[in-house]
């Protein structure tokens, strides 16, 4: 049994790079069959630059990382687990395609 219930894969875009961003989502979307969530133009919750989440089930993961790998061109593709627990699963239970980025974590943070 997994830890994690499914993983949320964060192709990372700058605004002119939109358009070619949302071609991958959906192109990773239409070759795995995984779910696609929004594409957001601005930063959204801990994310430093435009996103797009991709919801990949535990069981499609050994398929998705090498698809990601091999099409994700210059993206930074933030992947990560989801266990229940955002902070652990925002830093220790993450991986990175291309450069690692700062994410703003104070939302996952006690006050």
């Amino acid at each position: 049994m997994s830890l994690f219930r499914d993983y949320h894969a964060h192709v990372y875009f700058d605004p002119h790079e939109a358009g070619e961003a949302e071609r991958l989502c959906l192109s990773m979307r239409d070759a795995l069959g995984v779910a696609m969530g929004r594409v957001h133009s601005r930063p959204v919750g801990p994310h430093p630059r435009g996103s797009c989440q991709m919801t990949i089930p535990a069981d499609r993961l050994s398929e998705a990382l090498p698809w990601m790998m091999v099409h994700r061109g210059n993206f930074t593709v933030f992947c990560h687990g989801n266990s229940g627990n955002d902070l652990a699963d925002h830093t220790a239970h993450v991986m990175w395609l291309g450069d690692s980025e700062r994410l703003n974590l104070d939302q996952f943070r006690p006050n």
